[in-house]
């Protein structure tokens, strides 16, 4: 590898840890300004959960519908 490509990669290491700092700190800025005992929010993050899985669960069910339809 050239010097050249190294310090690319270098540079895109760099960013990414830079990117990376900055969604941890605002992570931790988030979970700091959030009531701690948010049962209301706890309670409708699980209700989204599932439906998203329910959702996820039915669409993988028609991919398999759909791939049986196509291997006859």
């Amino acid at each position: 590898m050239s010097a050249e490509r190294i310090t690319q990669a270098m540079d895109r290491i760099d960013r990414a840890l830079s990117r990376i700092e900055t969604q941890a700190a605002l992570a931790r800025h988030s979970s700091n300004a959030a009531p701690e005992n948010d049962d209301a929010g706890n309670c409708d993050l699980a209700q989204r959960h599932e439906a998203l899985r329910k959702q996820v669960q039915s669409s993988l069910a028609e991919l398999d519908t759909l791939i049986e339809s196509l291997e006859k």
